[in-house]
This record gives structure tokens, C-alpha cells and sequence, in this order.
């Protein structure tokens, strides 16, 4: 039975992987484009103005894949694998939590996924949201990973908590009352997860780097303008910059949003997807017809 549940929820995730990408390519492929175009920008100015001033430049490193491979099969690859690993983990899942509630196979799938969209993706992305090209910095890498990671585990902890205690109160105060209590207690704990999380403008590589030409101070990686900050003019491109003047902008608001908003839905879409064909294909293969089964008839002893 095992084996043929995390099957089907790993078919789930193969279904809802080719449209994640599909959605991907068409939403926000244009979006990454541009976020692009605006890195290389930015990139040429301070190179430019850093061999100007006499500062060692570091040459760009060769491109192992092209653009096209890296939004074609690239994107296909990681979105899919991502979203087929996503099914066979919310099948898992359902496998530890069957018989554990009255409820219907399909009604346990959609709740499953839908636990592992708040877990995995939305309530992390609260405090550390999907970023375009151009936005984060190559020496913040690993620790934005690690943070990112903690802030999974920490919601993931936080959920499964807010359930147990929901449940286990209900026998004393009902479920209305322990689900409300539950919720409270969740919003309470998350919000000083929020709190105790650094932003990532605050990591130490961050306010490192806030000095030097092109890095200013900012609770996020986001790329502020570039201004002249040397006592003396800088030409870049032909073009004389005064001191204090301009020289490149910050990067689009409107972008950022559009990307992370994409980001969202794509997400959104994908848990979704594996949540409702999953639901589908166990309680066909469960038998949707029968009743629910109850903890006592099916679940393994605890």
C-alpha cells in the first residue's frame, strides 16, 4: 500500500510540476529577463567605475549554460523535480496521519498539501520572500540559505504543534474552542519567530559591504541607486558623473513585486495541483465509497 500511495503522490507532483513551469514560463520568465538585463547593467557601472578609480576588478566567469537552457529545460527540470519530491512528501504524510482522523482519504490529501504549502512555502516566505536575479548578494548565499531553511522548520514545528494542541484540547473544551486556542497560540509563537529571525540587511556581510561604492544600508538585499560617493567625477559609458549625482538606479519596485506575486500564485498553483490530484487518486484507490475509517479500525499502534 505504501509504494503505491507515495506513486500517486509523486504522480500528483509530475502533474502539478509541468504546469508550476508552465505558468513559470509564461509569467515569469519575462520577469527573471529583465531582472537580468538590470544585474549586467549594474554590474558594467561598478566595474567601470571601480577600473576607473585603479580598485582590482574581478573578470566575469564563463557561462556554463545559455539563457535559454537555464529558462527551457533548466527551469522545467527544477520546478518538476521540485513538485514530484513535494507529492511523494505529502503521500508520506498521508501515510503517517491515516486512520488518524475521521476523515475522507481525499479531504486528509487536501489537508496534507495544504499544511505543506503553509509550512513550506507561504508562512517562510512572510519573512523571506522569493527574490529575482540581481536581488541578493553571492557572499550572503549560505547564510540566507540557512536562514531560509530554519524558517521552513520553524513553521513546519509550529504547525504540527498548533494541531497536536488543537486535538488534544478538544476533549476538554471542544473543537471550536481548542482550534481558536490553537490559532492564537500559532500566530503568537510565529510572530516571535518573525521578530527573532534577522532581515537580511542586518546580516554582518551586509553591514560589512555598506561602505564601500555601490552597497548602502538597507533591511533588505534589494539594489539601492548607485550615486558618485567619491570627491571627484567619474565617466561612465561617455557620460561624466558629478559627485553625489546619480549614476544608476535602484532596482524596480514594480518588478520585485511582479516576480514575488508570480512566485506566489506559481506556488499556490503547484500545492494545489498535488493536493487535488492526490485527494483524487488515493480516495479512488482507498475506495471513495466506503466511510471514513476511524483511528481505532485502521491506524497502526501508536
Amino acid at each position: 500500500m505504501e509504494i503505491r500511495v507515495i506513486g500517486r503522490g509523486a504522480l500528483a507532483g509530475l502533474f502539478a510540476g509541468i504546469l508550476g513551469f508552465l505558468f513559470a514560463w509564461i509569467f515569469a520568465e519575462p520577469i527573471i529577463d529583465k531582472a537580468i538585463d538590470y544585474e549586467s547593467g549594474r554590474m558594467n557601472v561598478l566595474s567601470t567605475v571601480h577600473a576607473a578609480m585603479g580598485h582590482p576588478v574581478e573578470p566575469d566567469g564563463p557561462e556554463l549554460f545559455s539563457r535559454s537552457i537555464q529558462s527551457g529545460i533548466g527551469a522545467a527540470t527544477g520546478i518538476i523535480a521540485f513538485s514530484v519530491a513535494m507529492g511523494a512528501l505529502v503521500a508520506v504524510a498521508y501515510l503517517v496521519l491515516h486512520g488518524r482522523f475521521e476523515v475522507r482519504p481525499k479531504v486528509l490529501g487536501w489537508s496534507v498539501a495544504g499544511f505543506g504549502f503553509l509550512g513550506v512555502y507561504l508562512l517562510p516566505f512572510v519573512k523571506y520572500p522569493s527574490n529575482p536575479p540581481a536581488v541578493g548578494h553571492e557572499f550572503t548565499m549560505e547564510a540566507r540559505g540557512f536562514l531560509y531553511l530554519g524558517m521552513v522548520w520553524g513553521s513546519l514545528t509550529l504547525l504540527g504543534l498548533a494541531v497536536f494542541t488543537a486535538r488534544k484540547l478538544s476533549r476538554k473544551v471542544g473543537w471550536a474552542r481548542s482550534v481558536a486556542i490553537a490559532v492564537v497560540g500559532f500566530f503568537v509563537v510565529y510572530g516571535g519567530l518573525l521578530a527573532a529571525l534577522p532581515s537580511l540587511g542586518e546580516l554582518s556581510a551586509n553591514i560589512e559591504h555598506s561602505g564601500e561604492f555601490g552597497f548602502a544600508r538597507a533591511a533588505t538585499e534589494t539594489p539601492q541607486p548607485i550615486t558618485n560617493t567619491f570627491p571627484t567625477p567619474v565617466t561612465v559609458d561617455g557620460k561624466v558623473y558629478a559627485p553625489g549625482q546619480l549614476v544608476y538606479p535602484g532596482f524596480d519596485a514594480d518588478l520585485l513585486w511582479k516576480f514575488r506575486w508570480y512566485s506566489l500564485i506559481d506556488q499556490a498553483l503547484i500545492w494545489t495541483v498535488i493536493g487535488l490530484v492526490f485527494g483524487g487518486l488515493v480516495e479512488r484507490y482507498l475506495g471513495g465509497g466506503r466511510k471514513a475509517a476511524t483511528a481505532r479500525d485502521v491506524a497502526p499502534a501508536v
